[in-house]
């Protein structure tokens, strides 16, 4: 009943395997002794935030079993509102709450590391801070007002936007998230857009065409020629996530000439990434109601100028990318550090954040508008591939 939008109410997320949830039940379902043990409290279920602290706290000896809301919020378990495991949907998975860890902020003194499991010397330092990844980076990135995101690019694409202190339920098909909660404060909430196929794109076209030989020589290849020359690569490898979700959707290279070359494709591709990032955002507009004024980037292809210039140009705002480019891990200290008092304000961290580069549109809208027109139609070219 309900289908794959049977939880997306209370947890902000689809029905889907991807999450904790689904993975603790098949287990306790399937591997011997499983759910005996667990009825017992001979077992503990968690993500590795969860396991690493247990670990380090003491594990078997004492350790802490905890979690944090934001890691919490993706496992399909936990109701967004209340910031609590939601019983209801735990008994129809199967999984006694009992075995799952306390759900805490994502910035407080969970515990001190155990001399049991590191020595004398490691003991007593204070874990102080855990965020789930794309939160981290989020928090790193200093996205601290409602309207701010921040784009992570790797092999997929990770977009999220503060929201603010009210969950918004997305109609576009992206995931309502927890991007934070310090302390005894109120939960900040975030939309989430994830794109599944970005810098696999270019190693795609290394790996399996042979055009580039390696990732970093795909800036080149595009800067040889001034545009796409009318070719559209919409990498639809295992089908169209947000804002389309078809599954019968497959990879098209649309628009091919004579005139093309591998240079031409090179560029397209980088300009899929952009093209997917602008319907992502478009969506998020749709659902939070706040425009998008800049959009802060992090990750391995934010070093791609070219892809970065026509990120700006689709999105006609401007795109910043911080000096301190390994976000996650700056988003979980800065955590760390609020709850230990090392940083005595969000204003702190805010101001800590400084630009390395920016980019700002170059193009007018009316050739925005056709590039976009352009985009959309070849990815309508991609729907009904699979039968």
């Amino acid at each position: 009943g309900g289908g794959a939008d049977r939880y997306r109410e209370r947890t902000g997320l689809p029905l889907a395997t991807y999450f904790a949830g689904p993975k603790i039940a098949w287990i306790l379902r399937n591997v011997p002794g499983a759910a005996q043990r667990a009825a017992a409290g001979d077992l503990l279920a968690g993500t590795v935030d969860a396991y690493l602290v247990w670990r380090l706290t003491g594990g078997p000896a004492g350790g802490v079993h905890v979690t944090d809301v934001t890691n919490a919020s993706r496992t399909l378990l936990m109701c967004l509102t209340t910031l609590a495991w939601d019983g209801q949907i735990c008994a129809e998975m199967g999984i006694p709450p009992a075995i799952l860890p306390s759900i805490r902020s994502s910035s407080e003194v969970y515990g001190t590391v155990s001399s049991v499991m590191t020595g004398p010397a490691a003991a007593s330092i204070p874990i102080a801070g855990i965020l789930g990844d794309q939160q981290a980076a989020t928090f790193g990135q200093a996205c601290l007002t409602p309207g701010e995101a921040k784009n992570t690019y790797g092999t997929g694409n990770f977009l999220l936007l503060n929201t603010g202190s009210q969950p918004v339920r997305s109609t576009s098909g992206l995931l309502t998230t927890v991007a934070y909660r310090l302390g005894e404060a109120a939960p900040v909430y975030a939309l989430e857009g994830s794109i599944a196929v970005t810098g696999s794109l270019v190693q795609w076209l290394r790996d399996n065409l042979g055009i580039i030989g390696s990732a970093a020589e795909i800036e080149h290849l595009a800067l040889s020629v001034d545009d796409n020359g009318g070719a559209y690569i919409v990498p639809a490898f295992s089908g169209l996530f947000a804002p389309y979700w078809r599954d019968d959707a497959r990879g098209a290279i649309v628009g091919l000439t004579r005139f093309v070359t591998k240079a031409h494709l090179a560029r397209a591709a980088l300009e899929a990434t952009a093209f997917q990032s602008r319907e992502v955002v478009d969506a998020m507009n749709a659902d939070a109601g706040v425009a998008l004024t800049t959009l802060k980037v992090d990750g391995g292809m934010t070093a791609n100028a070219t892809l970065m210039q026509f990120q700006a140009d689709i999105l006609g705002v401007p795109v910043v990318r911080p000096k301190v480019a390994e976000t996650t891990a700056l988003g979980a200290a800065y955590a760390a550090g609020l709850a230990v008092g090392f940083f005595a304000s969000t204003d702190e961290i805010r101001d800590n954040w400084a630009v390395d580069a920016r980019w700002e549109p170059q193009i007018d809208d009316a050739e925005r508008t056709r590039l976009l027109a352009q985009w959309r139609k070849a990815v309508t070219r991609t729907f009904d591939w699979v039968d």
